[in-house]
Formats: structure tokens, sequence, C-alpha cells
């Protein structure tokens, strides 16, 4: 479950830091890794200095609801589907962010048929898409607790959300936070991760003009995303390489 990733992993990762630094770190999370970073951060704020959370969903049912249940109606399905195998394949997980924009695909590979092979756009295309599809399968207990208790019934915006026990309350955070949302995020909308931002209660806000990937790999993103992450995480104590 996603507790064994929080609870067993992630605060043991963030112990052994803490060890080997000699230092509390700051932890930055994207997307899904903005949750986990986020129940790090109010199990154990003992080992987090500054939390950084980037494109993270929160409140689900804030905006596109009805997409957000839609989505949830699949947790079942699903995992009867994959229950042989005990974990959902990433082609699958592939096709539900598909669904997102359905004619995507055929925008952009029309695009890259018109780039010369050897161009260097032909190569960042390549290479975005290598790392957009280097995923890892979901294991089945995860996948219901992320498809029916985040996008079914909205467990963590509902102040709902438990961690091997312990309810995540983003107002119990009290150390520095920043709340990055893509202003053009098609994955997670954006007023589903500002909501995080109205309950954390020292946090700093930042809108970029970008999308969800946009915001890791557009041109306009060391400008609009990096440099100011990095001038954050310096006034944090941390380091900006």
């Amino acid at each position: 479950r996603l507790g064994d990733y929080s609870a067993r992993r992630l605060e043991a990762a963030a112990e052994a830091a803490v060890g080997e630094a000699g230092a509390v770190p700051i932890v930055m999370g994207y997307c899904m890794g903005g949750l986990l970073a986020l129940a790090l951060a109010a199990r154990r704020p003992e080992q987090v200095r500054a939390l950084a959370l980037l494109a993270t969903p929160w409140r689900f049912h804030a905006e596109r609801a009805e997409h957000a249940r839609l989505l949830g109606t699949l947790a079942e399905p699903m995992a009867r589907a994959y229950e042989a195998l005990g974990e959902v394949p990433v082609d699958a997980l592939q096709v539900l962010f598909a669904a997102q924009d359905p004619l995507l695909a055929l925008r952009k590979f029309s695009r890259f048929a018109g780039m010369a092979p050897d161009s260097a756009q032909a190569q960042r295309f390549v290479a975005l898409e290598d790392w957009l599809n280097d995923g890892i399968p979901l294991p089945l207990a995860v996948a219901r607790e992320c498809l029916g208790g985040w996008y079914g019934v909205d467990l963590p915006g509902r102040g709902l959300w438990r961690v091997a026990g312990a309810k995540i309350q983003p107002a119990r955070v009290k150390m520095p936070s920043l709340v990055i949302v893509p202003a053009q995020d098609r994955i997670v909308p954006p007023r589903t991760a500002a909501a995080v931002a109205e309950e954390l209660p020292r946090v700093d806000l930042m809108t970029p003009a970008l999308g969800h990937i946009g915001m890791i790999v557009a041109r306009d993103a060391p400008q609009a995303v990096w440099s100011p992450l990095a001038q954050w995480l310096k006034a944090q104590g941390g380091s900006a390489c």
C-alpha cells in the first residue's frame, strides 16, 4: 500500500539522509511524489527542514470532479483485470494519461514526422518520450488507493487520507513550504493542486504559465520554474546546484 512507500521506505530513506549528511534535508515531490513528500512532512517533521510540492494534487474534486470520479470507478475493474499479475502494467497506466487528451499523440507524432531525423529537435522529442514512458508497474493495492481513494472519493481533499493510520493534514505541517502550480496543467488541474496551498500555514505559491510536463522540460522552464525554485531552496538553507 501507499503507507508502505511512505512509512517504510521514504521515512527510512529520510532517516538515512539525516544520518549521512548530519543535517535535516529539504524534501521535494513532483505530482504523486508530492503527496508522499507531504505525508513524510506530516508524520516525521523532524526529518524535513522545508517542503516543496510541484504539481501535486490534493483536493481531487476541486476541478473536473466528474472526470476524477470516472477514474475512481476504474479502480475495482482494473484490479480484477490484473489480479493474476498483482500489479497494473505501465501500458495500462499510460492509457489513463492518454485519456486526458485523446488526440495529443496524433498531434505530437504528426509534428515529429516533419522533423529532420538527425536534428536536435528530433533528439529532444525522443528523449522526452523515453522519459515519459519509462514507468514502473503499480501494485494493485496502490492502484486501488490512488484511483478509488484519491480520485473516486477524494480522501485527501476531505481530510480523510491516512498513511499508516495517521491522518495527513497540511494544516499541521509547520515547516516552510513551496507549492508550484502549473497554470496550464491538464494532468493535475490547477485548482486541485492549489488547494494544498490554502491549508499549509507557511507557504509560498508559484503559478508558472506552463503545463504538467512543461514545467520540467519546456524551453521556458529554467526561467519560470528552475531558477525561482533554486532561489527558494537556497533561502531555506539548501543548495541551488
